[in-house]
């Protein structure tokens, strides 16, 4: 698995399990009806932001994607901020972890001071787990500011890590 700047040619491969991610409304914040343009705009992003793939190095699949930015903007651009999509059907492979650290890196090269998540929904435990391994912790939860599909409202962990 390699992983390589996104571009619109990858966007095809992408909206499938973006589609079906943002659908199913138990780990994005995002409208559940988020067409694919829109979509489009929302992922792939313009310089200086960033936008990568993970892909097969020898079929050349996409097997997930992340973005990455800074958190926000003015005094508070010092610390990154990233978001992950792992394709379901190449879960449990260390392509999300893989897509992680990559941002990790990123941040650091481009001189970050830390790496913010605002809305890491408590029940997704398998990020909230992949996360805590790599390094981040919960600074703080908000109840309730997620409605779940299937359980309701749920917090939304805002998660931090110096670089």
């Amino acid at each position: 698995m390699s992983i390589r700047e996104a571009t619109a040619a990858d966007w095809p491969a992408i909206w499938p399990f973006f589609h079906t991610i943002v659908a199913a409304g138990d780990t994005f914040t995002y409208p559940l009806d988020l067409g694919e343009e829109e979509g489009r705009g929302w992922w792939l992003l313009p310089a200086p932001n960033r936008t990568v793939v993970a892909v097969d190095d020898e079929t050349g699949t996409v097997l997930g994607t992340a973005k990455m930015t800074n958190n926000q903007g003015g005094n508070g651009a010092h610390i990154a901020s990233a978001s992950y999509m792992t394709d379901p059907a190449h879960g449990g492979r260390g392509v999300g972890r893989a897509l992680v650290e990559y941002t990790l890196e990123w941040a650091r090269e481009a001189g970050f001071r830390g790496m913010q998540f605002n809305a890491v929904v408590e029940t997704n435990v398998h990020a909230v787990r992949l996360y805590e391994r790599l390094g981040f912790r919960v600074v703080g939860t908000v109840p309730e500011a997620f409605q779940h599909p299937e359980k309701g409202y749920v917090g939304l962990h805002v998660m931090h890590r110096h670089l």
